[in-house]
């Protein structure tokens, strides 16, 4: 190769090409979403497509919670209420902004219309305002590990359902509403004890799986960062890590709003779902205790594992539909089971992709430098 031939510039700049490289997965993602919301209801019907997207709503809790309880060691019981704390906000934004604006609860506009986008900013919104309730509880648990601290998270879902309980009835009446939205919304109309029913339905497979893939990319981009591996750190060993110069109190509290955020944005599709009337249940022990197990038989710490913990677990209620009552006690003699067997969970540590042989590394990498 000449001298002149070497020294020509390259066409694609390496900032280019890092760029591009961090656009593929997001590009797999919203085409996996969209090939989801054309396939799945066509091929399988509404039921197993309800199915599907409560596999991928849970799928989203579980990877958040899996930023508190698995990359930074925490243990966090109460990550239903900050879902609890997105459904609601994003139902009142939803529920009540129609009402202002169109006089009517219910879906206007076709796909992105105003009604649409008036979904998106309530589920964002519920994310926000989640990700706020993380950082009130993450503050004053920086001091607390263990059985204390979830106790802690504990009792915040367990306050939150009781405040939501105290709640008044929905208004429903456009005019009531526009005359005075002000004092409308102060009293906190979502329903009390019986439930906040009515939100329009918006949330469609694309929607989950479009949010589902940007949740996944962003904790494995976190979780391969140098703010993710302090975070392993902080898991392994918080006075190792203090030592080495870890902010561990901006750790944890970090670690609170980034899972708040998207259990919010996640309570924000369950409450759009249809069908589904969010009530102060949502933000008990119950629901909470799901999500635990889901990061606990897929590994603290695994992506991958915790999401197929998340589909396996969604999915193990309708095998046991004849014996819901006993459903609690098959999630326990599981998690027994796998605390015996696999203590560490389906993947510990690792992602899926680091279980395939060598082999299939090797010839990737050799097709990659070709």
């Amino acid at each position: 190769m000449s001298t002149r031939e070497a020294q020509q510039p390259n066409l694609i700049d390496s900032n280019d090409f890092n760029a591009l490289k961090s656009a593929v997965p997001i590009v797999i993602g919203i085409s996996l979403a969209v090939a989801f919301q054309f396939t799945i209801p066509t091929a399988f019907g509404p039921y197993y497509s309800r199915l599907v997207i409560d596999a991928g709503i849970a799928m989203i809790l579980a990877v958040s919670l899996n930023i508190v309880n698995g990359m930074t060691g925490q243990f966090s019981i109460g990550h239903a209420g900050f879902m609890t704390v997105g459904a609601y906000t994003a139902g009142m934004i939803s529920f009540y902004g129609s009402l202002l604006l169109w006089g009517a609860s219910a879906k206007h506009g076709s796909f992105l219309g105003s009604g649409e986008w008036m979904f998106l900013t309530a589920c964002l919104t519920g994310g926000v305002v989640a990700a706020f309730a993380g950082l009130v509880v993450g503050l004053p648990s920086l001091r607390l590990r263990g059985d204390y601290l979830a106790i802690v998270t504990l009792g915040f879902g367990e306050i939150l359902r009781v405040i939501l309980q105290q709640t008044g009835k929905v208004v429903d009446d456009p005019a009531v509403v526009r005359e005075a939205p002000l004092t409308t919304l102060a009293s906190l109309p979502v329903g009390g004890a019986i439930g906040f029913d009515g939100i329009p339905k918006y949330t469609s497979l694309f929607w989950v799986y479009a949010m589902l893939s940007l949740t996944v990319i962003f904790a494995y981009r976190l979780k391969n960062s140098s703010f993710g591996r302090a975070m392993l750190s902080v898991r392994e060993d918080e006075i190792a890590a203090q030592a080495m110069g870890i902010n561990i109190a901006r750790q944890k509290t970090l670690a609170f709003v980034m899972a708040a955020f998207f259990a919010g944005v996640g309570g924000g599709l369950l409450a759009h779902e249809g069908g589904v009337i969010i009530s102060p249940k949502d933000a008990g022990f119950q629901r909470s205790f799901d999500y635990v197990i889901m990061t606990v038989l897929g590994g603290r710490g695994s992506i991958t594992g915790v999401m197929l913990a998340a589909v396996l677990l969604s999915g193990l209620p309708e095998v046991l539909r004849d014996f819901e009552r006993y459903r609690i006690i098959v999630y326990a003699l599981l998690l027994i089971i796998m605390m015996l067997s696999r203590p560490q969970g389906l993947f510990g540590i690792h992602e899926i992709w680091d279980y395939f042989p060598k082999s299939w590394k090797k010839s990737s990498r050799k097709g990659a430098a070709r």
